[in-house]
């Protein structure tokens, strides 16, 4: 009986407004199921962070998109094949902030990242870009928005565990 009372409360609140409201942006999915990252424990000054470690291609191309949330301190780290890196909003639902280190883990650089308004339909041409301003980039964090103001993380702090373990972990 509890369960069906509950999967009435949860049909009815589809059909509240503002409540739910799906998108076309929202429904999107992936054509293929994304296997499970490795994970790290990242240390930043005296913050910590759960980041999924993204290697190849494919990971680093559907990064954190299709995600409605993120928990408090968790993210993706980015093993970079260039040293110059470009992010971009597609697919994803939630807004971020993005660090660049240089291949000893220093924080570069750290930018905000706003995800599109799910109301609207945007050409994936006209999404904003995010580049780095440094040519030494080799990996990158993305985050909640805002994390790293929130942890006091500024620039030219370095991660720990020394990045370079990440580059083992290719699938």
């Amino acid at each position: 009986m509890k369960s069906r009372v509950l999967i009435i409360t949860l049909l009815g609140l589809l059909y509240l407004p503002g409540v739910v409201r799906f998108t076309p942006a929202q429904t999107s999915q992936p054509t293929a199921v994304a296997q499970p990252l490795k994970t790290v424990t990242l240390r930043i000054g005296k913050a910590t962070l759960e980041a999924e470690v993204a290697v190849t291609r494919e990971e680093t191309s559907r990064g954190l998109g299709f995600r409605p949330r993120l928990a408090d301190n968790a993210g993706m780290i980015f093993v970079l094949p260039t040293e110059r890196a470009t992010f971009w909003m597609k697919d994803c639902l939630i807004s971020l902030s993005v660090a660049f280190l240089d291949k000893d883990g220093v924080i570069l650089e750290i930018h905000d990242m706003m995800a599109p308004d799910p109301t609207k339909q945007i050409d994936d041409s006209s999404l904003p870009l995010t580049r780095s301003d440094s040519d030494k980039v080799a990996y990158a964090i993305e985050t909640n928005l805002h994390w790293f103001a929130l942890n006091g993380i500024k620039l030219g702090e370095k991660i720990d565990p020394p990045p370079e373990i990440l580059r083992t972990l290719k699938r």
